[in-house]
């Protein structure tokens, strides 16, 4: 432990999770002396309650779906049920495996790991307990827990949070998610998947409602295929809970019974009672308001992730923890470019998007222009019966500035988009980029050939 007797490290940050360590990783690379503190467990939200617990579940769902399906393909098999445990030893055996790794980083590189709850008591001090860790510079990275709705009490038993959820000892018989973001669209999958009868309610119009909007519709196609119920533009009234489980009322007069009901309404700032107020930290509704280097408005204290607001993902929080490790050891990077940031929902069928969605093009630039290639052009997406598309919004006669797509394996294509919208390629010069057949890669390059005016495998 260091404490104010032993004199300043370079940097002292609150928080270890991706943002935090992701800045303790790289600031140690480039000679800083850093202290992380962590109340948890090393790795945060993302490791242990979010990115990578969620994801192992729907990889477990995808299995049970390649079973049900497996006749199509004339695969004889038998689909025997859901043996949870199982399925949770397999997940935690993934965290425990990259916890492990990540522990091991940290050690390696010299970075003391302080475990503990950690409170601002000065613009240069965290105080953990009774003592005092002191730094050149402070980094607030506390994260983001669940939010609930005001009058929604949540019980942790039959109304839960997503990290009760992971906890499940059982696969619940019906559901009703309350929040159609990203977190409740891959319970729904999984829990769906998993044989669950599955209720989304959602206030606004539409699922994954930050998406391209046609994304959304052909999101909310595949469910109803799936048999996932949905209540779009539906305002949530109250619930009640018995014991056989919760009747969810919404403001329209419905109501729905279900085993339990998810609030997965979004997440907010851990910030309270952390002494950032105290400090002369300025907040807006618990976020941390940080300038384009990510700073306070106090010289010595920075904050990154989903404690400032913006985009709360892993991968900025990695991004941000990069950029700043380099600004306080004197490099000169790059601001985190946010209107470039990869997004991808892990359902089933997943939407994937980098850029501007058309709405957003229009109001930046006016005039627009959209393409859009069907999967059922794709030879791949034909071999995996995933249906989707590819849609490319782009400036007329200039760059493509957003890339919106929805499929299985999905997420596993943004990251050329991502390069297509950060280097603000024209379609023309992506149409003549020669993609390996037969991929699902080959849909972005088809696009881009349909925009470009020379469509391929697709009708325009």
């Amino acid at each position: 432990m260091v404490d104010s007797a032993a004199g300043p490290v370079d940097l002292v940050i609150l928080g270890g999770g991706s943002g935090g360590y992701a800045t303790a990783l790289r600031a140690a690379e480039l000679g800083l002396t850093v202290s992380l503190i962590e109340k948890d467990k090393l790795g945060g939200t993302c490791l242990h309650r979010g990115c990578i617990p969620t994801k192992a579940l729907l990889h477990a769902a995808e299995v049970a779906d390649n079973i049900h399906e497996s006749g199509s393909f004339g695969i004889l098999s038998t689909f025997e049920g859901i043996d949870i445990a199982k399925v949770n030893s397999y997940k935690d055996s993934v965290v425990s495996k990259l916890y492990r790794g990540l522990t091991g980083l940290v050690n390696t590189r010299g970075i003391e790991f302080v475990e503990g709850y950690g409170r601002l008591v000065s613009p240069t001090s965290v105080a953990v307990g009774d003592r005092v860790v002191t730094g050149r510079h402070v980094v607030l990275a506390t994260g983001s827990q669940s939010k609930s709705l005001p009058g929604l009490e949540v019980d942790h038993h039959q109304v839960i949070t997503s990290d009760d959820a992971l906890r499940l000892d059982r696969v619940p018989a019906s559901a009703v998610v309350l929040g159609a973001g990203a977190i409740g669209c891959e319970f729904a999958s999984v829990w769906r998947s998993f044989g669950a009868e599955v209720t989304i309610v959602e206030a606004l119009p539409h699922l994954v409602p930050l998406e391209e909007e046609s994304s959304s519709k052909l999101l909310e196609r595949a469910f109803r295929r799936r048999g996932i119920k949905q209540h779009l533009g539906a305002r949530f009234a109250g619930v009640k809970t018995t014991d056989e489980g919760v009747t969810v009322a919404l403001e329209d007069g419905t109501t729905i019974e279900a085993e339990l009901l998810l609030v997965a309404v979004g997440r907010g700032p851990v910030s309270e009672g952390l002494g950032y107020e105290e400090v002369g930290i300025a907040t807006d509704r618990g976020y941390v308001l940080v300038d384009h280097q990510l700073r306070t408005n106090v010289p010595t204290v920075s904050a990154i992730g989903d404690l400032r607001p913006g985009l709360q993902l892993a991968h900025v929080g990695f991004a941000e923890g990069i950029f700043l490790a380099e600004s306080l050891a004197g490099l000169d990077p790059a601001p985190v470019d946010y209107d470039n940031i990869p997004r991808v929902t892990y359902s089933h069928p997943e939407v994937a998007s980098v850029g501007l969605t058309s709405a957003a093009a229009e109001q930046r630039y006016g005039d627009i222009v959209t393409q859009t290639y069907d999967l059922a052009g794709n030879g791949k997406a034909q071999i995996l019966q995933t249906a989707g598309a590819v849609t490319l919004v782009a400036v007329p006669d200039g760059p493509v500035v957003g890339v919106h797509i929805v499929g299985d394996r999905a997420g596993e294509l943004i990251a050329e988009a991502q390069l297509i919208t950060s280097w603000e390629a024209l379609p023309a010069e992506v149409a003549q980029l020669i993609h390996p057949h037969p991929t699902l890669s080959e849909s972005i390059g088809e696009a881009h050939l349909a925009l470009a005016g020379k469509p391929l495998h697709s009708h325009n």
